[in-house]
Order: structure tokens, then sequence, then C-alpha cells
């Protein structure tokens, strides 16, 4: 148990994590057509980076926009090393943890949202549309041919989100929400990232709002942080998991798909190394990464 002066942190950490996924619900939308679904009390609810998609959706859309000139090469390196970091070492240190969402979305400061949205459609054909996993895309395709509806659950911006599964054909998305005033980006958060227990709280406000069962829903991810969103449904599944996700949900018999193959798998089992090399690491590859690809 952490000290009593620790306390206020947890709680803002808490109360950050609900707001967030409060903000996330409300601001989540349902395509008409698929409004009055067949089976109207279950979903599926789907992480998207590595689950539906080859890699981190917010750094193939930064890479997008450093593109355009939205940022400097040091603003992307210092974004892709948070996402790095925590993604090899696995520690989610609170300081570092705010650092980071603080920072997250702080490139689209003075864009438009309209301005995000359209490029945004740029972005999907030429660096995500290629990345989307078959065998995940088939899986949300059979909860639609089920009459259910499917939802994306992500930290991406609602506005990405919301273009992901348009262009999939889903139902609609649940993701991190950006404030925004007369349509202009301050680039601060409401409340905080959707990461972890903040997407479990998304969901579950979703949920009373559709009027879903979350005994007969399904989701999916590929990794242990989203362990809160996978205990509320009745049938979670792991889609390319961490070792973490992956022993967990033998030990309590879920659902394991890995559609990652040869090198690809190696590669992703390398990223759960040692905390500490993991750091080392990260840095490593961030740099090679921008030097490489952006360079």
């Amino acid at each position: 148990m952490g000290s009593s002066a620790d306390r206020p942190r947890r709680l803002n950490l808490q109360q950050r994590s609900k707001l967030a996924g409060e903000a996330a619900a409300a601001a989540a939308e349902v395509e008409t057509a698929l409004a009055q679904p067949a089976d109207p009390h279950a979903a599926a609810f789907f992480d998207v980076d590595n689950t539906v998609m080859q890699g981190a959706s917010i750094f193939h859309l930064a890479r997008g926009l450093y593109r355009r000139d939205f940022f400097t090469t040091r603003d992307l390196i210092g974004a892709a090393w948070k996402q790095a970091y925590f993604r090899f070492v696995g520690v989610e240190d609170p300081e570092h943890v705010a650092e980071a969402r603080n920072s997250a979305l702080a490139f689209i400061a003075g864009h438009t949202v309209q301005e995000l949205e359209e490029i945004g459609e740029e972005i999907f054909d030429e660096a995500m549309a290629h990345r989307i996993w078959p065998g995940t895309r088939a899986l949300a395709q059979l909860h639609l041919d089920q009459g259910q509806r499917v939802w994306l659950v992500t930290a991406a911006p609602i506005e990405i989100a919301n273009l992901i599964a348009r262009r999939l054909g889903l139902t609609g998305a649940l993701g991190t929400v950006a404030e925004h005033v007369d349509g202009v980006y301050t680039g601060r958060l409401v409340g905080d990232m959707l990461h972890g227990p903040a997407k479990a709280i998304a969901v579950q406000a979703l949920a009373e709002r559709e009027g879903l069962d979350l005994a007969a829903c399904s989701a999916y991810s590929d990794s242990a942080n989203d362990l809160p969103m996978l205990s509320l449904v009745g049938d979670p599944c792991a889609i390319n998991p961490d070792p973490k996700l992956r022993s967990y949900a033998r030990s309590h018999g879920w659902r394991i798909r890995d559609y990652r193959t040869g090198r690809k798998a190696a590669r992703a089992g390398l990223v759960v190394g040692s905390a500490a090399t993991g750091a080392a690491v990260a840095g490593t590859f961030v740099r090679r990464q921008v030097k490489k690809r952006l360079g």
C-alpha cells in the first residue's frame, strides 16, 4: 500500500480515467444504418493497436502529420519514446504517464477538427489500411453478420478512431477525447487518454446507454493493459497477445488468436524484454526508426 501522501495522486488518476471513459462514451456515434441491430443486447469491442492493426495507430497518425509539417522531428521522437517505453518496459510510472498525457496530443493544438479529419483520411489510406490484420477483420465481420454491433476502443483520438471504424464498416468507436473550442484543438485532453481502466469505464458507460448485456458481449485485445475491459464481458479473447495476457488467458480459459507469423511474431516477442534492458532497447528502436523512416 502507498503512503497517505500518495492517495490524492491515485484519486486524481482514477478521476481522470473516469472522465476519459465517460467522455469517450458520450462522444461515440452510431452509424444510422447499424442503429437497429438484429441482436440489440450483444456487441463486440476491439482494441486497435496490434489487435486490429499492426503497430500503433497514434504513431502512424503522428508520422503522417509530421510529413505534413505539423511538428518537428524532436517532437516526434519524444512522443515515440513515451509510446515505446510503455510497450517495451511495461512499467507505468505515474509521473511519466502524466508527462505523456500532457504531451500526447499537444501536436494538434491550434489545428481544427475538420483539418484532422480530412488529413486522417489520407493517412489511413497511406499508412493504416494495409496494416489491418485480416484475421481480426474477419472476426469483427462475424459479429456484424450475427447482427451485433462492433465498436473499436482505442487511445487514439476519437476522430481517428471513428474514421477507422467507418472505413472498416463497423458500428462506431470509443477513443481519446481532445478538448477543442469553436472547432480548434487546445492541445489538452478531456480527462486522460483512453487507456487501461478508462477503456472499461467507457465500455460500461456505452453498454448502459445502448442497453447492452455485457455478459453477452465479446472483447478483443493484445495487451494485459486491457484486462479491465476484457474482464467486463462474457466472451473475452486475446489477439496477438503479449506474454502476460497470453498466460492470463490460458489460465482463465479464454480464446486466443495469433495472426503473427515468422519474423513478425519473433519481433513482437522482443518487445516484452525485462525492465532492466527495455528502456535501452526502446530508445535504440525509436532512434533507428525515426532516422530510417522519417529522416
